[in-house]
């Protein structure tokens, strides 16, 4: 039987989203905005975990990024920490990893029940439903897009970068430029079945958010599997060459060597990064390497906790343990 919200779905099939013209003036800024990371390792208030979900609150409008690994976490650090997400109609899944989409159906069953239309529209890069071998450890999206649309949500897939909202942008799969090879656990890499045939699963989908403000762009990322460099340039090419004010979320540099975090800390000098949150798999000692060699100082590069958050105006706020 399905589920009673059926119904309330739009469409049940993906949409392909049409790119908008990128000039500033059609587009243009992001004058308030605000960044909360509900689901990561590190926690002095809620629950830490293996995973990543961050709110965005942007000029009135409020996207979930990402949805945490195990199904109540979010749901947990969000009540704990006073975070209405029963007005929240729309959320991004950077990619297909369980750590970022394991709370999307337990988030949508529980809050569909106040507010109907809360987390019905998700957006994903193309790539995320192509198919991969069975993980014991989080259930494939192709299973996932059905038990979504069975609770009335509407997946929306992007092959480019594309304007969500004004001054709000989603990038689709960012184009691997530069050398980071930022997939892979202990050296197994799997394979993803592509329309040219099956290849190294290097999660083409990985895709983030960037938002455009006066102050220069605000990017937000899962675990940046294409790169933090390929992902920040890429940004500044598809909306506006414009410095990054702040990256915020996980960078996947848990294993970077010394030498690659030097590449890397020089490379963000050159695209004027101000403000960097490291939290998930970007790894402790990776936010202190990129701290040093990049020049920030503590109030300006931390590593990511449970309620912590970054402001325009105000900057970050690292609540206790990682001030």
């Amino acid at each position: 039987m399905k589920h009673p919200l059926r119904a309330l779905a739009v469409l049940p099939f993906i949409l392909v989203a049409t790119p908008v013209a990128h000039s500033q003036s059609e587009t243009g800024v992001v004058d308030s905005l605000k960044v909360t990371i509900l689901s990561t390792m590190l926690a002095d208030r809620g629950i830490g975990e293996w995973g990543f979900s961050a709110l965005i609150e942007a000029d009135g409008h409020r996207i979930l990024f990402d949805t945490g690994a195990r199904p109540k976490t979010v749901l947990q650090n969000a009540t704990e920490l006073g975070v209405d997400l029963t007005n929240v109609p729309e959320l991004i899944l950077s990619h297909n990893h369980g750590d970022h989409t394991g709370g999307l159906l337990s988030l949508r069953r529980e809050i569909a029940k106040q507010a109907s239309d809360a987390l019905s529209r998700a957006h994903v890069g193309r790539g995320i439903f192509w198919a991969r071998p069975p993980n014991r450890r989080w259930q494939a999206m192709s299973e996932v897009k059905t038990d979504y649309a069975d609770l009335g949500g509407e997946f929306i897939e992007h092959d480019k970068p594309t304007q969500i909202h004004p001054g709000i942008w989603v990038t689709g799969p960012v184009p691997r430029i530069h050398v980071e090879r930022n997939w892979g656990m202990g050296g197994k890499v799997g394979q993803v079945q592509t329309p040219a045939g099956p290849t190294e699963d290097n999660i083409p989908e990985s895709m983030s958010l960037v938002i455009d403000t006066r102050q220069g762009l605000v990017v937000i990322s899962g675990c940046g599997h294409a790169g933090i460099i390929n992902t920040l340039e890429y940004a500044r090419k598809s909306v506006r060459q414009a410095p990054i004010h702040a990256a915020v979320g996980g960078f996947h540099l848990l294993n970077a060597t010394d030498s690659h975090l030097e590449w890397t800390a020089s490379k963000l000098g050159e695209v004027g990064l101000r403000n960097f949150i490291g939290a998930h798999c970007t790894g402790i000692e990776a936010v202190y390497q990129i701290r040093a060699l990049t020049g920030l100082g503590r109030k300006t590069a931390v590593v990511g906790a449970v309620g912590a958050s970054f402001s325009l105006g105000d900057g970050i706020d690292p609540l206790m343990l990682a001030r």
